[in-house]
């Protein structure tokens, strides 16, 4: 009788670990350059805007509340202060823009003492926020 031999059907199988290597690196990759959004710390009613565009690079971003408040990073500073943060935060990221949430009900007087600090802090591509219409 004659014997099959099943020469070179060995049991292939596909080593996994290669892939797995290159899946975890592509994840450390994005995780270490996805930028996070920071939050001036409250909810703003913003005003509307029929001309209103979406900025990409916001990071520095000081809210005005309808009680005249300001806020960054999730906390209460006085208007005073806010030269100070803008430069240190600027100092840590030189390329962010800075974003100014003025509520509807804010004053225009607080909006502009916060304006002219983020001016004095040698910045000028700041925007003021709105919601589209």
């Amino acid at each position: 009788m004659r014997k099959h031999a099943s020469k070179g059907q060995d049991d292939a199988e596909i080593d996994m670990t290669p892939m797995l290597d290159i899946v975890f690196i592509m994840l450390i990759f994005f995780i270490v350059t996805s930028s996070f959004l920071k939050e001036a710390g409250i909810e703003i009613n913003r005003p509307d805007a029929s001309t209103a565009v979406k900025a990409d690079k916001a990071n520095i971003m000081i809210a005005v509340t309808d009680k005249n408040e300001v806020w960054m990073e999730k906390r209460r500073v006085d208007v005073r202060a806010v030269r100070a943060n803008v430069e240190r935060l600027r100092a840590e990221n030189p390329e962010g823009s800075v974003v100014i949430q003025a509520d509807v009900e804010s004053k225009s007087g607080v909006v502009m003492e916060v304006v002219d600090a983020v001016r004095k802090a040698n910045v000028s591509d700041y925007i003021v926020a709105t919601k589209e219409k």
